[in-house]
């Protein structure tokens, strides 16, 4: 690995925190084609380092955004149950299947999302926020850019939790941090708001990674140099996403989010 190599893995590790902090999905989903198309590592250690990454980006957001009162503990702790089992599975399946196929894999699944996505986009994100009183789970925060107190309830935990699951699967088999699924069902499904979601997501996807990773140092598919470089990347730029969230209107970074999914899923599926 040429000094030129690891200050790029570096750049693309900080771009990855950034929007992993920013939307709570890791940076997973833009760091594992990054490594695999633009630095030819093989598939499984691509995986490997973006789950150590996205490790990473959970440990620099989620004291911010717990701190600040925006992730909701119960809640994360209540899905992340089903998402860690999800993950275990989802790493020893990973190692088992080819580099090849985890590629198209891959890239249907971000077709998947990014669908997803616009979708959400299409609904106006947040969705039906309330307040009902025998709700299990309830949550508050303070919303710097609109300057009020949102209150919320959680429901339809079960269904949740089932698709939490899948999230970890995905989480463990392709490397990126099951967020992209978790965001936007807590949001659409279970009725808590995007900023609430994305924090909660941000405290969840290091531990949903954690039950995966050392399945991959098992196998010896964690390259050190490049999982090295991508974290130091990770580690600066998921600060700058978490500061950028409460200033930055989300439809403009939406909206290049879907197009860069959009074009990765179609240069890894070719």
């Amino acid at each position: 690995m040429t000094p030129l190599h690891f200050l790029l893995a570096l750049l693309s590790g900080a771009v990855a925190g950034v929007l992993g902090g920013l939307f709570g999905i890791g940076g997973g989903i833009f760091l594992v084609p990054v490594l695999s198309i633009g630095f030819g590592l093989p598939m499984h250690q691509a995986i490997a380092a973006s789950i150590v990454a996205v490790i990473a980006t959970s440990s620099a957001t989620a004291s911010v955004y717990v701190d600040k009162g925006m992730s909701n503990i119960r809640l994360g702790m209540s899905l992340e149950v089903m998402t860690t089992i999800g993950a275990v599975l989802g790493g020893l399946a990973a190692n088992e299947l080819a580099g090849d196929a985890l590629k198209k894999i891959f890239a249907v699944f971000l077709l998947c999302m990014g669908a997803l996505m616009w979708w959400r986009s299409r609904t106006h994100g947040e969705g039906v926020i309330r307040v009902d009183p025998a709700a299990s789970i309830h949550g508050s925060y303070y919303d710097e850019a609109e300057q009020r107190v949102v209150e919320y309830s959680v429901r339809k935990l079960g269904a949740g939790m089932l698709v939490s699951f899948f999230a970890g699967n995905m989480s463990g088999l392709l490397g990126v941090g099951g967020g992209i699924i978790k965001v936007p069902v807590m949001n659409m499904v279970c009725g808590v708001p995007i900023k609430a979601s994305t924090a909660t997501s941000n405290l969840m996807i290091g531990v949903t990674a954690v039950a995966s990773a050392f399945i991959f140092f098992l196998h010896g598919n964690v390259h050190p140099f490049y999982t090295a470089a991508a974290v130091l990347g990770v580690l600066g730029g998921s600060r700058v996403g978490t500061m950028l969230g409460a200033k930055i209107k989300g439809t403009t970074l939406i909206a290049l989010f879907i197009v860069v999914i959009f074009a990765t899923a179609l240069r890894m599926f070719f």
